[in-house]
Parts: structure tokens; sequence; C-alpha cells
């Protein structure tokens, strides 16, 4: 690899979001984050009580708490529940999932109804796009209703699509013309992906593989990896 590589850490949300996955690997998820220095530490609401035992607040590693997770397919007022459950848990930011059937709808109203609540509790949120099913006017719809709505960050997908490329980062930041930062998530296999990722313009890189790629980093090599 020619290029100069840089330090990936600060940029991976390390991922635990497989729910066969008990407490053990949420605390082991955790140790990993601060060990390589990564960004954040990304469970579900059920988890974040538990993170946060090891990741003390104020700690480097963000904790992440991902809400109405993966589908988004719950009424807003439940949505809500779950992201005033894990902002209370000690969540410092809030990966969404919209609401994709008013998106289906072209339901604007009722997307921003969805979204706003949530960003009203003061927390930085990402929202999930799952960009891999989305025509592009309905991508433009949704990226400028959670940005309306105060989204902070534009997530390319949950990771249960295709893995997310460069030409969609580069989607998002001309989409979000500077007013939001750009997360880049699902299947990122390599770290030849991943330094393409970054030089697209992702600002975020979610993952469950940091590790490997870490490990990759300092080798200088591509990193192998089965899930995320």
């Amino acid at each position: 690899m020619s290029r100069d590589l840089p330090d990936l850490a600060p940029l991976i949300d390390h991922a635990l979001l497989d729910p066969h996955r008990g407490r053990d690997a949420v605390l082991a998820c955790c140790d990993e984050a601060r060990h390589f220095g990564f960004a954040g530490v990304c469970v579900a609401s059920r988890w974040v009580a538990t993170a946060r035992e090891r990741l003390p607040a104020g700690d480097a590693v963000r904790l992440v708490s991902v809400v109405g997770f993966p589908f988004g397919a719950v009424p807003a007022a439940i949505k809500r529940a779950e992201a005033e459950a894990a902002a209370a848990a000690g969540a410092d930011e809030l990966d969404v999932v919209p609401d994709f059937g008013a998106l289906a709808d072209g339901d604007s109203t009722t997307l921003l109804a969805d979204l706003a609540p949530i960003t009203e509790l003061g927390l930085p949120v990402k929202v999930i796009l799952e960009m891999g099913r989305l025509e592009p006017e309905a991508l433009a719809l949704l990226v400028e209703v959670s940005l309306d709505a105060g989204a902070r960050f534009l997530k390319s997908g949950s990771g249960f699509g295709p893995a997310v490329s460069a030409p969609q980062v580069r989607q998002l930041v001309a989409l979000a013309r500077g007013r939001a930062g750009i997360k880049a998530s699902g299947g990122i296999a390599s770290l030849e992906q991943a330094l393409e990722l970054v030089e697209a313009g992702a600002v975020r890189l979610g993952t469950s593989r940091g590790v490997s790629l870490m490990q990759a980093l300092r080798r200088g090599a591509p990193a192998a990896g089965s899930s995320g």
C-alpha cells in the first residue's frame, strides 16, 4: 500500500449488535475499545447500563446506543421511550432507525415527528439511512428531514444490507452539504475498504471488525473479518 496509513482508531464505533451475545461480550467490547482508543462502543439499548459500568461517565470512549434497531417499525412514542431509557442509562450518542414506512409514503411530517422528539433529548443523533434500499428521491428526502430534525450524523446503514461503499459516502457528503458528519457502516471487511471510506468523507466507521482493522493497520496489510 503506497498511501500513508492514518490512525483509524479515533474514527471507529466498535459495534456489538448481535442479539445472541451476552454480558461478557459487551464488557469485552468495551475493553477492546478502550485498549485501542476507539471513538465509541455501539450496543443495543438493553446493554447500555452494562457498558456504562465498564466505561464510566467521562470516559474517552463514547457510549452509543441504537434506537428502533434494526427496522424502525415501532410507534414514535415507543422509540422516544427507548431513547429516553438509553439516555438515562448513560448513553452519550443515539443511532436511530427512522420510520421507513412513512418514508415510503413520502410523509415527511410523520418522519419529522418520529425523529425530532429524540434529537430534543440533547444527545448527538445519527440517523440510519439504509442507503442500499433507497431510491435517490427517498434518500434525499430522508436526509433533509433528518437534518431538519437536528441529526448530527448521517449513517449509511444498519449493517443488515449490502456493504457500504465509497461512492455512497461521497453521495452522503454531497447531500449533507457540510450540515452533518457521515458515519459509514455495514460490511467494512478490510483495511483498504476502511481507508477508502475515510478518503471519501466518512468521519466515523461503524464496524464489529475494529480489532482486526487495527491489527491490519499496524501490519500495513488488508484486514480479514467475518461479521459487522
